[in-house]
Protein backbone atom coordinates (compact mmCIF):
# COMPACT_ATOMS: atom_id res chain seq x y z
CA UNK A 1 0.00 0.00 0.00
CA UNK A 2 1.50 3.24 -0.89
CA UNK A 3 1.27 6.11 1.73
CA UNK A 4 -1.65 8.18 -0.50
CA UNK A 5 -3.27 5.14 -0.23
CA UNK A 6 -3.04 4.55 3.41
CA UNK A 7 -4.02 8.15 4.40
CA UNK A 8 -6.99 7.00 2.18
CA UNK A 9 -7.99 4.21 3.83
CA UNK A 10 -6.88 5.87 6.92
CA UNK A 11 -10.07 8.34 6.30
CA UNK A 12 -7.24 11.56 6.39
CA UNK A 13 -7.88 12.98 3.04
CA UNK A 14 -10.80 15.20 1.94
CA UNK A 15 -10.15 17.33 -0.93
CA UNK A 16 -7.00 17.77 -3.27
CA UNK A 17 -6.45 19.79 -6.31
CA UNK A 18 -4.36 17.62 -8.38
CA UNK A 19 -4.87 13.73 -7.34
CA UNK A 20 -1.87 12.06 -9.34
CA UNK A 21 0.68 14.77 -8.86
CA UNK A 22 0.33 14.97 -5.33
CA UNK A 23 0.15 10.76 -5.56
CA UNK A 24 3.81 10.98 -7.56
CA UNK A 25 4.83 13.71 -4.88
CA UNK A 26 4.47 12.26 -1.43
CA UNK A 27 4.61 8.54 -2.13
CA UNK A 28 7.82 9.40 -3.72
CA UNK A 29 8.92 11.50 -1.12
CA UNK A 30 9.37 14.85 -3.20
CA UNK A 31 6.87 16.70 -1.61
CA UNK A 32 8.09 19.85 0.44
CA UNK A 33 4.95 20.81 2.32
CA UNK A 34 3.61 23.53 4.61
CA UNK A 35 1.00 23.19 7.44
CA UNK A 36 -0.13 26.80 9.18
CA UNK A 37 -0.58 27.08 12.82
CA UNK A 38 -2.11 30.50 13.89
CA UNK A 39 -1.11 31.43 17.77
CA UNK A 40 -4.42 32.17 19.46
CA UNK A 41 -3.72 29.87 22.52
CA UNK A 42 -0.48 28.99 24.98
CA UNK A 43 -1.09 25.49 23.68
CA UNK A 44 -1.52 23.36 20.83
CA UNK A 45 -5.01 20.76 21.01
CA UNK A 46 -6.22 17.70 20.26
CA UNK A 47 -7.64 18.95 17.04
CA UNK A 48 -4.07 20.33 16.01
CA UNK A 49 -2.89 16.98 16.94
CA UNK A 50 -4.08 15.71 13.74
CA UNK A 51 -2.15 17.88 11.52
CA UNK A 52 1.08 17.23 13.89
CA UNK A 53 0.84 13.24 13.08
CA UNK A 54 0.13 13.71 9.31
CA UNK A 55 3.36 15.42 9.04
CA UNK A 56 4.87 13.26 11.02
CA UNK A 57 3.67 10.34 8.28
CA UNK A 58 4.37 12.61 5.62
CA UNK A 59 7.79 12.77 6.85
CA UNK A 60 8.69 9.24 8.08
CA UNK A 61 7.97 8.87 3.82
CA UNK A 62 10.80 11.36 2.80
CA UNK A 63 8.59 14.38 2.60
CA UNK A 64 10.05 17.73 4.00
CA UNK A 65 7.83 19.27 6.68
CA UNK A 66 7.33 22.76 7.09
CA UNK A 67 5.81 24.05 10.28
CA UNK A 68 4.10 27.50 9.74
CA UNK A 69 3.66 29.36 13.04
CA UNK A 70 1.54 31.86 12.55
CA UNK A 71 2.58 35.20 14.33
CA UNK A 72 1.75 37.32 11.07
CA UNK A 73 -1.50 35.84 10.66
CA UNK A 74 -2.53 35.62 13.81
CA UNK A 75 -2.37 39.48 13.97
CA UNK A 76 -5.67 39.14 11.57
CA UNK A 77 -7.44 36.61 12.78
CA UNK A 78 -8.97 33.60 10.42
CA UNK A 79 -12.61 33.68 9.94
CA UNK A 80 -13.25 29.99 8.90
CA UNK A 81 -15.26 28.78 10.98
CA UNK A 82 -16.20 30.97 12.81
CA UNK A 83 -19.62 33.07 13.48
CA UNK A 84 -17.54 35.82 14.72
CA UNK A 85 -14.70 37.69 14.90
CA UNK A 86 -11.33 36.23 17.09
CA UNK A 87 -10.32 37.66 19.48
CA UNK A 88 -7.27 40.04 19.11
CA UNK A 89 -4.20 39.42 20.71
CA UNK A 90 -1.08 41.69 21.47
CA UNK A 91 1.76 41.02 19.72
CA UNK A 92 3.46 39.66 22.90
CA UNK A 93 0.46 37.27 23.36
CA UNK A 94 1.07 36.23 19.80
CA UNK A 95 4.62 35.59 20.42
CA UNK A 96 4.17 34.04 23.59
CA UNK A 97 1.76 31.48 21.96
CA UNK A 98 4.52 30.81 19.47
CA UNK A 99 6.92 30.20 21.09
CA UNK A 100 5.12 27.27 23.10
CA UNK A 101 3.75 25.93 19.91
CA UNK A 102 7.40 25.62 18.87
CA UNK A 103 8.29 23.85 22.20
CA UNK A 104 5.03 21.45 21.65
CA UNK A 105 5.80 20.61 18.02
CA UNK A 106 9.87 19.35 18.91
CA UNK A 107 8.39 16.17 20.40
CA UNK A 108 6.30 15.41 17.43
CA UNK A 109 8.33 16.10 14.48
CA UNK A 110 12.37 15.90 13.17
CA UNK A 111 13.40 19.91 13.07
CA UNK A 112 17.28 18.47 12.68
CA UNK A 113 19.66 19.39 10.07
CA UNK A 114 18.02 18.65 6.25
CA UNK A 115 14.85 17.64 8.19
CA UNK A 116 11.52 19.48 8.75
CA UNK A 117 11.87 23.30 8.78
CA UNK A 118 9.82 25.81 11.30
CA UNK A 119 9.35 29.23 10.29
CA UNK A 120 7.66 32.31 11.17
CA UNK A 121 5.30 34.15 8.60
CA UNK A 122 6.01 37.51 10.76
CA UNK A 123 9.17 37.68 9.67
CA UNK A 124 7.90 38.51 6.04
CA UNK A 125 4.07 39.52 6.57
CA UNK A 126 4.87 42.36 9.04
CA UNK A 127 7.40 44.27 7.15
CA UNK A 128 5.00 44.10 3.75
CA UNK A 129 4.19 48.12 3.01
CA UNK A 130 0.27 47.48 2.05
CA UNK A 131 0.71 49.55 -1.05
CA UNK A 132 3.47 47.52 -2.28
CA UNK A 133 1.64 44.24 -1.95
CA UNK A 134 -1.37 45.77 -3.28
CA UNK A 135 0.34 45.83 -6.05
CA UNK A 136 2.59 43.03 -6.14
CA UNK A 137 -0.91 40.80 -5.96
CA UNK A 138 -3.86 42.41 -5.40
CA UNK A 139 -4.69 42.44 -8.94
CA UNK A 140 -4.74 38.66 -8.71
CA UNK A 141 -7.70 38.11 -6.38
CA UNK A 142 -11.36 38.80 -7.36
CA UNK A 143 -13.30 39.71 -4.24
CA UNK A 144 -16.41 38.32 -6.19
CA UNK A 145 -14.57 34.64 -5.98
CA UNK A 146 -13.41 35.60 -2.70
CA UNK A 147 -17.01 36.43 -1.50
CA UNK A 148 -18.52 32.91 -3.02
CA UNK A 149 -15.74 31.19 -0.71
CA UNK A 150 -17.02 29.07 1.86
CA UNK A 151 -14.70 30.88 4.71
CA UNK A 152 -16.45 34.08 3.83
CA UNK A 153 -19.93 33.36 2.90
CA UNK A 154 -20.99 31.80 5.98
CA UNK A 155 -19.63 35.43 7.66
CA UNK A 156 -21.73 37.68 5.27
CA UNK A 157 -24.91 37.60 7.39
CA UNK A 158 -23.34 38.19 10.43
CA UNK A 159 -20.94 40.95 9.10
CA UNK A 160 -17.46 40.31 8.15
CA UNK A 161 -14.61 43.00 8.81
CA UNK A 162 -12.50 44.38 6.55
CA UNK A 163 -9.71 43.10 8.71
CA UNK A 164 -10.59 39.24 8.20
CA UNK A 165 -11.53 39.86 4.67
CA UNK A 166 -7.40 40.02 4.14
CA UNK A 167 -6.72 36.75 5.65
CA UNK A 168 -7.33 35.02 2.50
CA UNK A 169 -4.56 37.05 1.17
CA UNK A 170 -1.97 36.51 3.56
CA UNK A 171 -2.05 32.91 3.76
CA UNK A 172 -1.99 33.02 0.04
CA UNK A 173 1.10 35.03 0.05
CA UNK A 174 2.46 32.34 2.89
CA UNK A 175 2.79 29.97 -0.19
CA UNK A 176 3.48 31.72 -2.41
CA UNK A 177 6.50 33.32 -0.70
CA UNK A 178 7.26 29.38 0.84
CA UNK A 179 7.28 28.13 -3.26
CA UNK A 180 9.66 30.77 -4.10
CA UNK A 181 12.06 30.90 -0.92
CA UNK A 182 12.03 27.08 -0.37
CA UNK A 183 10.47 25.47 -3.11
CA UNK A 184 7.17 24.43 -1.12
CA UNK A 185 5.07 22.59 -3.36
CA UNK A 186 2.14 21.12 -1.35
CA UNK A 187 0.11 22.78 1.17
CA UNK A 188 -1.64 21.02 3.85
CA UNK A 189 -4.57 22.15 6.39
CA UNK A 190 -8.18 21.34 7.57
CA UNK A 191 -10.85 20.71 5.33
CA UNK A 192 -12.38 24.05 6.67
CA UNK A 193 -9.21 25.87 4.56
CA UNK A 194 -9.90 25.07 1.47
CA UNK A 195 -10.87 28.41 -0.13
CA UNK A 196 -7.61 30.18 1.01
CA UNK A 197 -5.47 27.21 0.20
CA UNK A 198 -6.79 27.40 -3.32
CA UNK A 199 -6.05 31.17 -3.33
CA UNK A 200 -2.21 30.17 -2.84
CA UNK A 201 -2.18 27.51 -5.92
CA UNK A 202 -3.76 30.25 -8.17
CA UNK A 203 -1.34 33.16 -6.81
CA UNK A 204 1.58 30.63 -7.59
CA UNK A 205 0.52 30.00 -10.80
CA UNK A 206 -0.85 33.20 -11.97
CA UNK A 207 2.10 35.46 -10.75
CA UNK A 208 4.92 32.68 -11.38
CA UNK A 209 3.43 30.66 -14.10
CA UNK A 210 3.76 27.12 -11.64
CA UNK A 211 1.77 24.31 -10.23
CA UNK A 212 1.68 24.49 -6.96
CA UNK A 213 -1.01 22.30 -5.26
CA UNK A 214 -3.28 21.64 -1.99
CA UNK A 215 -4.21 18.58 0.20
CA UNK A 216 -6.80 19.21 2.70
CA UNK A 217 -7.55 16.91 5.53
CA UNK A 218 -10.82 15.68 7.15
CA UNK A 219 -11.74 17.64 10.18
CA UNK A 220 -11.50 15.80 13.38
CA UNK A 221 -15.84 15.35 14.48
CA UNK A 222 -17.80 13.13 16.53
CA UNK A 223 -20.56 11.26 15.09
CA UNK A 224 -22.82 14.64 15.88
CA UNK A 225 -20.49 16.58 13.92
CA UNK A 226 -18.74 18.54 16.37
CA UNK A 227 -15.08 19.47 16.44
CA UNK A 228 -12.89 16.94 18.95
CA UNK A 229 -11.09 18.56 21.31
CA UNK A 230 -10.46 21.74 19.72
CA UNK A 231 -13.66 23.87 20.01
CA UNK A 232 -14.72 26.41 22.61
CA UNK A 233 -15.52 24.86 26.28
CA UNK A 234 -14.01 21.33 25.03
CA UNK A 235 -10.68 21.86 24.43
CA UNK A 236 -8.04 19.27 25.40
CA UNK A 237 -4.42 20.44 25.17
CA UNK A 238 -1.38 19.08 24.50
CA UNK A 239 -0.14 21.02 27.31
CA UNK A 240 0.23 18.35 30.68
CA UNK A 241 -0.56 21.82 32.78
CA UNK A 242 -3.64 22.62 30.93
CA UNK A 243 -5.01 18.92 30.40
CA UNK A 244 -2.99 16.83 32.82
CA UNK A 245 -2.05 12.88 31.01
CA UNK A 246 -4.94 11.82 33.11
CA UNK A 247 -7.62 13.67 32.17
CA UNK A 248 -6.26 13.63 28.60
CA UNK A 249 -6.49 9.76 28.77
CA UNK A 250 -9.63 9.97 30.23
CA UNK A 251 -11.38 12.31 27.10
CA UNK A 252 -10.06 9.50 24.83
CA UNK A 253 -11.57 6.76 26.68
CA UNK A 254 -14.66 8.02 26.96
CA UNK A 255 -15.24 8.80 22.60
CA UNK A 256 -18.54 7.63 21.68
CA UNK A 257 -18.74 4.04 19.92
CA UNK A 258 -19.29 5.98 17.09
CA UNK A 259 -16.11 7.48 16.84
CA UNK A 260 -13.81 5.20 18.36
CA UNK A 261 -12.44 3.47 15.01
CA UNK A 262 -12.14 6.57 13.28
CA UNK A 263 -10.05 7.95 15.42
CA UNK A 264 -7.69 4.68 15.84
CA UNK A 265 -7.52 5.08 12.32
CA UNK A 266 -6.51 8.78 11.75
CA UNK A 267 -4.64 9.46 14.49
CA UNK A 268 -3.01 6.94 16.00
CA UNK A 269 0.30 4.80 14.06
CA UNK A 270 -1.54 1.09 14.78
CA UNK A 271 -1.16 -0.58 11.70
CA UNK A 272 -4.64 -0.86 9.72
CA UNK A 273 -4.99 -4.37 9.87
CA UNK A 274 -4.79 -4.36 13.43
CA UNK A 275 -7.70 -1.47 13.90
CA UNK A 276 -9.53 -3.40 11.15
CA UNK A 277 -9.91 -6.55 13.33
CA UNK A 278 -11.66 -4.45 15.83
CA UNK A 279 -14.97 -3.48 13.74
CA UNK A 280 -16.95 -6.49 15.19
CA UNK A 281 -15.58 -5.62 18.35
CA UNK A 282 -19.20 -4.51 20.75
CA UNK A 283 -19.09 -4.18 24.64
CA UNK A 284 -16.22 -5.00 27.06
CA UNK A 285 -14.09 -5.50 23.62
CA UNK A 286 -15.15 -2.19 22.26
CA UNK A 287 -14.54 -0.69 25.71
CA UNK A 288 -11.13 -2.61 25.04
CA UNK A 289 -10.70 -0.46 21.70
CA UNK A 290 -11.00 2.78 23.45
CA UNK A 291 -8.35 2.18 26.18
CA UNK A 292 -5.80 0.90 23.04
CA UNK A 293 -6.93 4.80 21.83
CA UNK A 294 -6.36 6.28 25.04
CA UNK A 295 -3.16 4.38 25.67
CA UNK A 296 -1.85 5.03 22.33
CA UNK A 297 -2.64 9.05 22.11
CA UNK A 298 -1.74 9.55 25.60
CA UNK A 299 1.67 7.56 24.96
CA UNK A 300 2.37 9.92 21.75
CA UNK A 301 1.43 13.18 23.65
CA UNK A 302 3.05 12.98 26.89
CA UNK A 303 5.26 9.31 26.65
CA UNK A 304 4.79 5.97 27.78
CA UNK A 305 5.32 6.50 31.55
CA UNK A 306 2.71 8.59 31.91
CA UNK A 307 0.77 6.23 29.67
CA UNK A 308 0.52 3.86 31.67
CA UNK A 309 0.05 5.99 34.64
CA UNK A 310 -2.95 7.15 33.28
CA UNK A 311 -4.10 3.77 32.24
CA UNK A 312 -3.55 2.53 35.70
CA UNK A 313 -5.11 5.22 37.90
CA UNK A 314 -8.35 4.52 35.83
CA UNK A 315 -8.79 1.08 36.63
CA UNK A 316 -8.04 1.73 40.30
CA UNK A 317 -10.31 4.70 40.21
CA UNK A 318 -13.52 2.57 38.62
CA UNK A 319 -12.74 -0.45 40.83
CA UNK A 320 -13.94 -0.95 44.50
CA UNK A 321 -11.08 -1.42 45.33
CA UNK A 322 -9.50 2.14 44.41
CA UNK A 323 -12.34 3.97 45.57
CA UNK A 324 -10.86 6.38 47.81
CA UNK A 325 -12.71 6.60 51.37
CA UNK A 326 -13.73 9.69 51.47
CA UNK A 327 -15.63 10.07 48.06
CA UNK A 328 -19.42 10.87 48.23
CA UNK A 329 -21.11 8.05 48.35
CA UNK A 330 -25.41 7.71 48.13
CA UNK A 331 -26.82 4.52 49.17
CA UNK A 332 -29.46 3.34 46.39
CA UNK A 333 -32.92 1.69 47.63
CA UNK A 334 -34.69 -0.75 46.30
CA UNK A 335 -37.36 2.29 45.08
CA UNK A 336 -35.10 4.09 43.39
CA UNK A 337 -35.00 1.81 40.57
CA UNK A 338 -38.32 0.80 38.20
CA UNK A 339 -38.62 -2.70 36.19
CA UNK A 340 -34.61 -3.00 37.88
CA UNK A 341 -33.39 -0.17 35.91
CA UNK A 342 -32.93 3.46 37.06
CA UNK A 343 -32.65 6.52 34.71
CA UNK A 344 -29.00 8.36 35.01
CA UNK A 345 -30.24 11.81 35.21
CA UNK A 346 -32.27 10.46 38.43
CA UNK A 347 -29.20 9.97 40.03
CA UNK A 348 -27.43 13.00 39.40
CA UNK A 349 -30.11 14.34 41.18
CA UNK A 350 -30.15 12.01 44.32
CA UNK A 351 -26.36 12.14 44.41
CA UNK A 352 -26.45 16.02 44.70
CA UNK A 353 -24.73 16.40 41.18
CA UNK A 354 -27.45 18.23 39.89
CA UNK A 355 -30.05 20.23 41.27
CA UNK A 356 -32.74 19.69 38.45
CA UNK A 357 -33.53 17.03 35.90
CA UNK A 358 -33.05 20.15 33.91
CA UNK A 359 -29.33 20.88 34.84
CA UNK A 360 -29.60 16.92 34.82
CA UNK A 361 -30.41 16.93 30.82
CA UNK A 362 -27.82 20.05 30.29
CA UNK A 363 -24.72 18.34 31.91
CA UNK A 364 -25.67 14.57 29.64
CA UNK A 365 -26.21 17.11 26.70
CA UNK A 366 -22.78 18.23 27.11
CA UNK A 367 -20.79 15.23 27.47
CA UNK A 368 -20.41 15.68 30.87
CA UNK A 369 -21.10 13.03 32.69
CA UNK A 370 -19.49 9.71 32.90
CA UNK A 371 -21.05 6.30 34.41
CA UNK A 372 -18.37 4.21 35.18
CA UNK A 373 -15.82 4.56 32.77
CA UNK A 374 -18.63 5.28 29.81
CA UNK A 375 -19.72 8.36 28.76
CA UNK A 376 -23.60 9.08 28.77
CA UNK A 377 -24.69 10.35 25.83
CA UNK A 378 -28.42 9.91 25.78
CA UNK A 379 -30.63 11.93 28.77
CA UNK A 380 -33.18 8.92 28.40
CA UNK A 381 -30.25 6.47 29.52
CA UNK A 382 -30.67 3.84 32.65
CA UNK A 383 -28.94 1.85 34.24
CA UNK A 384 -29.95 -2.04 35.60
CA UNK A 385 -29.47 -2.72 38.85
CA UNK A 386 -26.53 -4.89 37.95
CA UNK A 387 -24.21 -2.16 37.72
CA UNK A 388 -24.04 -1.32 40.77
CA UNK A 389 -23.12 -4.60 42.84
CA UNK A 390 -19.97 -3.31 43.40
CA UNK A 391 -20.53 0.24 43.45
CA UNK A 392 -20.43 2.56 40.85
CA UNK A 393 -18.33 5.54 40.33
CA UNK A 394 -20.27 8.66 38.47
CA UNK A 395 -17.56 11.48 37.35
CA UNK A 396 -19.17 14.54 36.56
CA UNK A 397 -17.28 17.43 34.25
CA UNK A 398 -13.68 15.93 34.86
CA UNK A 399 -12.71 16.16 38.49
CA UNK A 400 -16.03 15.46 40.81
CA UNK A 401 -16.39 11.85 41.48
CA UNK A 402 -19.58 10.60 43.08
CA UNK A 403 -20.28 6.88 44.32
CA UNK A 404 -23.80 4.97 44.01
CA UNK A 405 -23.95 1.57 46.07
CA UNK A 406 -26.55 -0.28 46.99
CA UNK A 407 -28.67 -0.75 50.34
CA UNK A 408 -27.65 -3.97 52.10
Amino acid sequence: MTLYDELVARGLIAQVTDEEEIKNLINSGKAVFYIGFDCTADSLTAGHFLALTLMKRLQQAGNTPIALIGGGTTMIGDPSGRTDMRKMLTREDIDHNAACFKRQMERFIDFGPGKALMLNNADWLLGLNYVSLLREVGACFSVNNMLRAECYRNRMERGLSFLEFNYMIMQSYDFYHLYKTHGCNLQCGGDDQWSNMLGGTELIRRKLGKDAYALTVTLLTDSQGHKMGKTAGNAVWLDPDKTPPYEFYQYWRNVGDGDVLKCLRMLTFLPLEEIDAMAGWEGSELNRAKEILAYELTKLVHGEEEAEKAKQASHSLFSKAGVAEDMPTTVLEKSDFTDGKVAVADLLVKGGLAPSKGEAKRLIQQGGISAGEEKVADFGATLPVAAFENGLVVRKGKKVYHRFVLSD
